[in-house]
């Protein structure tokens, strides 16, 4: 698979915005709160109000990462998405209300790169993957592959929100922080590689989840195995 270098990284949480502060949470991760709000004041107020705390933490970061001048591709990854918009809207069923045409197109998977692309005004190549606890890696190797094909940078994006109350078992790990957002910008590179191998241990805190993978890529060690996935730094490549 093909190796890559991360040109700039952006991440958001409440509470967390700065990636000085962001390294520091990284290296001594503590419990942040589950609700607030990103800022998004690259988004007209009209229609900022329209997007929901996940989409306004995925959108924050996309902007910080990808900066104002660069084109590409942008992968979206999440393992839930707007889950809480959907969930909301089978309880209307339930309850024989009528739903909104509005919440129904923000509750899509692909909701956060069609909000995205409008925003920037971009047609660019925007996807919206999602694979279970391993998002984060299928975000990286839908991007790898696009790198493949000749794109000259991709943005990644990744974001999960709280679960809510009828699926809060569901998540695995529980979290330290609920409601997160990280992204990088990456292009061809020799610095950092994603490989398959047999499935083994996760490595580190596993209640960082996807967040394990962002302290990994800003970080200095020289490999992480999630699962199956093993993230390697180039000092550790075979």
């Amino acid at each position: 698979m093909p190796s890559f270098r991360i040109l700039r990284w952006a991440a958001w949480a409440p509470g967390l915005d700065d990636p000085a502060h962001w390294l520091d949470w990284l290296a001594a991760p503590r419990a942040l709160p589950a609700d607030g709000l990103a800022s998004l004041s690259e988004v007209p107020a009209m229609a900022r109000r329209r997007i929901d705390p996940l989409g306004r933490a995925a959108l924050q970061v996309a902007f910080q990462a990808q900066g104002a001048d660069a084109g590409g591709p942008v992968v979206f990854a999440s393992r839930w998405g707007e889950i809480a918009r959907s969930v909301a809207m089978l309880q209307q069923l339930a309850a024989d209300e009528p739903l909104s045409p509005t919440a129904f197109s923000l509750s899509v998977h692909n909701a956060q790169s069609a909000q995205y692309s409008i925003a920037r005004g971009d047609r660019s190549n925007f996807l919206a993957v999602a694979a279970g606890a391993h998002s984060a890696e299928a975000g990286f190797v839908e991007a790898l592959g696009l790198l493949a094909d000749g794109a000259e940078q991709v943005t990644v994006v990744c974001s999960d929100g709280p679960l809510p109350a009828p699926y809060a078992d569901l998540a695995e790990p529980p979290g330290l922080a609920p409601l997160r957002a990280w992204a990088c910008l990456i292009q061809p590179g020799s610095e950092l590689s994603l490989q398959t191998t047999a499935p083994g241990p996760t490595e580190g805190n596993a209640a960082l989840g996807d967040l394990a993978v962002l302290r990994f890529l800003v970080g200095t060690d020289t490999q992480l195995q999630r699962g199956r996935w093993r993230w390697l730094r180039a000092s550790a490549a075979p």
